[in-house]
Formats: structure tokens, C-alpha cells, sequence
């Protein structure tokens, strides 16, 4: 029997062929900040179900599962605590394994892989040179944005107007911004944010470039599934496919 997944890009039932012999996925992980919520866990549990079959169809899959342990809500909970964000998200990725452990998400409903993003810093800058490089990405103060317009596939995801996607990213419109939609890959810190040297200064990486460097560095430039909640869809996935495409 064929193995038939909907695909939210389409938006139909599709028969799923992989690209290789072993199917790779790649699921986005929790901010870890705090404890993780019961949606927090539906990903995890349902995406671990779709892993078992995957395993068992065809011996093997590449899954990776990330921890999302650089954020703003981490900084202001460390802040709030006078403690290092290490502090934080080392607590709170700890009690999130153990609550999916709780929930069963073990052995072959479990990732292979558990990346970090602040262990991928390297691959994070080196995925915005590339943008750069492609005309897709620019620098300006310190910061460096994707220029949404030079993607005209964008929006093709959440299949959202730009009025709408605007609204939807809820950002400020910085002066420093070509274009209001354009978000964020890398942000200045000042010293009482955690930052890492780079070729804009010493900074952080935005939410959405974490993901795409992580999928990129553990399960190759194109991979077969990509999960997560359906409030990710924008801007975060939609983020997601436009750098991962550009790059």
C-alpha cells in the first residue's frame, strides 16, 4: 500500500516517495524557556507516530528534532533571574524530555537527532553569507535582513497577501528595513545579551534562520518532511522555505 501524506504546500493528499532510501524530517523543537504546554507536546506525539511507520517502511529514517535554546524570551527570563541563559534552557530542555518521555515519545517515535541552535552559530552565519551573497540578504546597523522581495515565491506557503503577512509577523517597522516585510537573520546584543562574534559584529541569530541551518547541517540541503504546528506556518515556515530555497 502506498504510504499518502497531506502536504500543507499543495494542500492535497499526496503519495510520498522519498528522495533517498532513508526518508529524512525534520520537526521544529520548543523555545525552552519555560515548561512546555500540551501543544507544546502534540508535535512531538504525532510526529513520532508518523517516525515509528516511516521506520518500519523503510528500515530507517534521518530525524532530526531541534531545541531552540537562543531566543528573547530566554534572555528576559535569565534576566529576571540574574542567572545565564544556560541556566534556563539547560533546566527547561531537561523537563521537556522528561515530560515527552512521560508521554512515550521514546525509542522509535524519537528523533536521531536533537540539535542546538547556540551549537550552531557557524552554521547559521555561514547559510546568511550565503543569502548575502545571493542578493537575498543585506546588512544594515548591525543587523541583517532577508529582502522578501528578491523571493517572489514568498507567501506561497501560508498562501497569505503581503497586508496580511505583515500583520500576521507582527513586527515594527525598523528604519533600517528595505521593505516592511523583511525580517530578521542576525541582531546586534549589547553586552548584557548573549552574542557571538560574526562578520556584522558581535550578535545573535534570528528565530527563523535557526531552523533552516540546523535541517541543512543534519539532513542535507533538501529533505522529504519538514513538521511542525500549524501556527508556525507563518512567519515561521514560511521564513523557513524562503531562506532554505534561497540559499
Amino acid at each position: 500500500m502506498t504510504l499518502r501524506l497531506h502536504n500543507n504546500l499543495t494542500r492535497r493528499v499526496e503519495d510520498f516517495e522519498p528522495l533517498g532510501p532513508v526518508p529524512t524530517m525534520y520537526v521544529c523543537g520548543p523555545t525552552v524557556y519555560n515548561y512546555v504546554h500540551i501543544g507544546n507536546a502534540r508535535g512531538p506525539v504525532v510526529f513520532g507516530v508518523l517516525a515509528a511507520l516511516l521506520r518500519r517502511r523503510y528500515g530507517g529514517l534521518r530525524y532530526a528534532r531541534n531545541i531552540t535554546d537562543v531566543d528573547d524570551k530566554i534572555n528576559a527570563a535569565a534576566r529576571e533571574r540574574g542567572v545565564p541563559i544556560s541556566a534556563i534552557t539547560d533546566r527547561y530542555a531537561a523537563a521537556y524530555r522528561e515530560d515527552m518521555a512521560g508521554l512515550g515519545v521514546t525509542g522509535e517515535f524519537a528523533p536521531d537527532i536533537e540539535p542546538a541552535a547556540t551549537d550552531h552559530i557557524a552554521h547559521i552565519i555561514a547559510m546568511i553569507e550565503q543569502l548575502i551573497a545571493g542578493g537575498h540578504a543585506y546588512a544594515a546597523e548591525g543587523h541583517v535582513l532577508f529582502s522578501v522581495a528578491s523571493f517572489p515565491d514568498y507567501g506561497k506557503l501560508s498562501r497569505r497577501d503581503p497586508d496580511e503577512m505583515l500583520a500576521g509577523a507582527r513586527v515594527d517597522v525598523a528604519p533600517y528595513k528595505r521593505d516592511p516585510g523583511d525580517f530578521v537573520l542576525w541582531k546586534p546584543s549589547t553586552p548584557d545579551l548573549p552574542g557571538w562574534d560574526s562578520p556584522w559584529g558581535i550578535g545573535r541569530p534570528g528565530w527563523h534562520i535557526e531552523c533552516s541551518a540546523m535541517a541543512a547541517a543534519h539532513l542535507g540541503e533538501t529533505i522529504d518532511i519538514h513538521a511542525g504546528g500549524v501556527d508556525l506556518q507563518f512567519p515561521h515556515h514560511e521564513n523557513e522555505v524562503a531562506q532554505s530555497e534561497c540559499a
